[in-house]
């Protein structure tokens, strides 16, 4: 069962990226969710529209880029990292 926070991640990721051909119930919430293993298909240049997008929706901000890289691990790592900032 996919918590809220990742099932609006996931839909907030498909909105951002323009991804298309995407069915949210079927992404794997441990993929990465950049590179050529990602189920979004997503490049460096979509990091940083997630980046932006989380920001912008939650009030987050992901700090330097070690830290975008292990928070864009994949959907269940920027959740734990969402809920972590917002205590």
């Amino acid at each position: 069962m996919t918590d809220t926070l990742e099932r609006e991640l996931i839909a907030l990721i498909i909105d951002f990226c323009n991804v298309e051909d995407a069915d949210p119930d079927a992404v794997p919430l441990d993929q990465p969710l950049v590179g050529p293993d990602s189920p979004f298909g997503l490049d460096s240049l979509d990091a940083v529209e997630i980046v932006v997008a989380v920001q912008k929706t939650y009030g987050v901000r992901i700090g330097n880029e070690n830290t975008s890289r292990e928070v864009l691990g994949s959907v269940t790592a920027l959740a734990d990292f969402i809920r972590a900032q917002r205590g």
